[in-house]
């Protein structure tokens, strides 16, 4: 029988994968384009995706290979490994709903794409499911989890005025206006708050059936 460790280990590396792939497909466009290097780790990093698919490679990263430590224990701890699937979750479902339609990939950048927001989402939702630890959650952690998405909000706003760059078409202000992108951004937030919702009702479920199933002899 395969270790528990040995899966979550490949899936972790899978995840770094996926990310590093990724990185040298927008690296090497900057550089076919004469563009810094720099501002493309930049714009890498400025994308939704690729933050959250880094916090889901770090989290099975620290639960395969980490040692005990302050670090690892704060990324494996329910909260923080539920706020993470909240958020990949939500980048495979805001990618099949609003940006799949708009373009096809092929080859690296196909496989590329399929990783990060196909099968690292469901990934990471079957070690949610199995390994982490259920019944602690509150709906206090649901507040603490949306500082994510609203900082990141925040960001690529400010980001996009001063360099009129946005990294998803439904944020660009430049062509939809503030307005438009504001009700894009509360539609995204409500979306966050009922996958956030979803996972909280199912962290109380398990965590009183593991429960019940403890107590009877």
């Amino acid at each position: 029988m395969v270790r528990r460790e040995v899966v979550i280990g490949l899936a972790a590396c899978l995840g770094w994968s996926a990310l590093a792939i990724q990185m040298y497909l927008m690296l090497l466009a900057r550089w076919q384009e004469q563009a810094s290097l720099v501002g493309g780790l930049v714009a890498f990093f400025s994308f939704f995706t690729v933050l959250s698919n880094t916090l889901v490679a770090v989290v099975l990263s620290q639960a395969a290979f980490g040692r005990a430590s302050g670090a690892r224990r704060w990324f494996l701890s329910p909260a923080v490994s539920t706020g993470v699937t909240a958020s990949i979750v939500l980048v495979g479902l805001a990618y099949s709903l609003l940006l799949r339609h708009l373009w096809h990939p092929q080859g690296w950048q196909w496989l590329a794409d399929e990783l990060l927001h196909d099968v690292m989402p469901v990934l990471f939702v079957v070690y949610w499911w199995i390994c982490v630890d259920k019944g602690s959650l509150r709906l206090k952690h649901l507040g603490l989890w949306l500082l994510y998405p609203l900082g990141y909000f925040a960001y690529v706003l400010l980001r996009g005025q001063s360099l009129g760059v946005y990294p998803y078409p439904f944020i660009d202000v430049a062509t939809l206006g503030f307005a438009h992108v504001l009700v894009n951004a509360l539609a995204i937030l409500l979306g966050f708050i009922v996958i956030g919702l979803l996972l909280l009702g199912l962290d109380r479920w398990q965590g009183e059936r593991l429960s019940k199933a403890r107590t009877q002899p």
